[in-house]
């Protein structure tokens, strides 16, 4: 058969452009199609505006108040100036995932909707494009639920928060997950009344511990959060929007925005054409990403499991391995980080403490504050820990919470994938003052039983005889 291209490529977000660009700059001829804007879903709606956002509203925080010697009138918003700093944020981002960029590496960029019509055909804009390899990275999209009198009243998604006509006077979040909290907070700090309805409990897969930091935290800027309490009904109100809630009662607001997770973007696909299986949850794909169709692969936010830009990008990569260079790459997501970007944040790679128990024998957990931190203390910002979970001696967990701790992720991952060592770790040379010396504290405090063990004093003492 004669293939128009080497591989084609569903969709331009984060796990797309890498398996795009990959390959094409090993020389293949790739198709990358996109229906709507280059970069996706992180890029446009979701992971660079939210932190846009966060950082305008963490500048307006720091104006209140005095701390240090150091006092202010307080912020005065300008919200459409928020909104300019988000759109210039994307705007100076965007090259790295443009067109033209991919063009130049020999990607053949085309804007349309991409539909199978056979196991290695896909059509777009009238034309039938094939190849012996095909990659769908098709996203996913804001999951709207089930909910009476929703589609009678004006709602905000991620996809659409971010250009609201002014700034809401009080935003009703339904779900308290991260994209929930983040903008709970972001409105909140930039002078909106904000409540936060969750069915269920608050953040259950995180560290009690770290959880109740942020919880605490939020409701001291005045969040109001609602646990336990499910949404019944939404209607209109006089000044904006009802929200029927039990048990307790109505919340009356002027905006509602769900943040009640994602769902894979699969429609006008044509999966079954193409023999492509796949359930609520997304396609259906085994660890090298393979679909039921031996010549698919599916990866980032439209297959089943977790959904991170991070985790996305990453599977491009296994999609490079496997297409480009035809090594059976698998992926590997035990090492998977979640941050939630609050003010403090939540980091978590691997296991929590209390999952380590359930499914290990031997945990030890190593826990450092960041209150005897010298950067954390000099800074003002002491609050939050960090906790090292090993089974057996191996990292099987790190829990992280406080300012900026995403960024302490790195060694952590290295050690529970095997390239690095609580000990190594303890002993890098990190500049003084930071908060990653939390990190080297972490994993001293793993080995410092067996530093200063009995064995170990009588040799020095030993020693120190004969020099006598």
């Amino acid at each position: 058969m004669r293939w128009t291209h080497d591989l084609i490529v569903i969709g331009a977000g984060a796990a797309g452009l890498t398996a795009a660009g990959g390959c094409a700059r090993l020389g293949l001829r790739v198709a990358l199609i996109e229906r709507d804007r280059m970069g996706g879903e992180c890029l446009n709606t979701g992971c660079v505006p939210s932190k846009a956002l966060l950082a305008a509203a963490r500048r307006a925080h720091g104006m209140r108040g005095g701390a240090m010697g150091v006092s202010s009138a307080g912020p005065v918003i300008d919200f459409a100036g928020v909104q300019a700093h988000i759109r210039a944020s994307i705007a100076a981002i965007a090259p790295h995932d443009s067109a033209e960029r991919f063009t130049a590496w020999g990607v053949e960029v085309i804007q349309g909707s991409a539909r199978f019509t056979a196991a290695r055909e896909v059509s777009v804009g009238g034309r039938v494009l094939s190849a012996p390899r095909v990659v769908v990275a098709a996203g996913s999209r804001p999951a709207v639920p089930d909910l009476p009198g929703l589609a009678y009243v004006p709602y905000l998604t991620n996809e659409t928060a971010f250009d609201v006509d002014g700034l809401p006077r009080h935003l009703v979040i339904l779900g308290a997950g991260a994209m929930g909290l983040e903008m709970a907070q972001a409105f909140r700090r930039l002078g909106a009344a904000v409540t936060v309805i969750e069915a269920g409990p608050l953040l259950p897969r995180h560290d009690p511990d770290a959880a109740a930091l942020l919880l605490g935290q939020l409701e001291a800027e005045g969040v109001a959060i609602r646990a336990n309490t499910r949404a019944t009904r939404v209607g209109p109100a006089p000044d904006g929007i009802r929200v029927e809630v039990a048990p307790g009662a109505p919340v009356l607001g002027s905006h509602l925005l769900l943040a009640t997770g994602r769902r894979a973007a699969l429609d006008g696909l044509g999966l079954d054409v193409a023999g492509i299986a796949a359930t609520p949850a997304g396609i259906t794909v085994d660890r090298r990403r393979r679909t039921s169709n031996p010549h698919v692969l599916a990866i980032g936010d439209c297959r089943a499991g977790p959904r991170f830009t991070h985790a996305a990008g990453y599977e491009g990569t296994v999609a490079v391995m496997a297409i480009g260079l035809g090594l059976p790459a698998a992926a590997d997501l035990s090492a998977l980080p979640s941050v939630i970007y609050t003010d403090p944040e939540l980091a978590q790679l691997g296991l929590t403490e209390a999952e380590a128990r359930e499914r290990h024998r031997g945990v030890r957990v190593q826990r450092e504050a960041f209150a005897d931190n010298d950067r954390a203390i000099a800074d003002g910002a002491p609050g939050g820990f960090a906790k090292l979970i090993l089974a057996r001696g191996r990292v099987v967990g790190v829990t992280m919470a406080g300012t900026g701790v995403g960024d302490l992720l790195l060694p952590w991952s290295l050690a529970m994938r095997g390239k690095a060592s609580p000990w190594t770790i303890s002993g890098a040379i990190v500049p003084y003052p930071t908060r990653s010396d939390i990190s080297k504290a972490l994993g001293f405090a793993a080995y410092e039983g067996r530093v200063f063990s009995r064995p170990a004093r009588r040799w020095a003492q030993m020693l120190a005889a004969l020099r006598r």
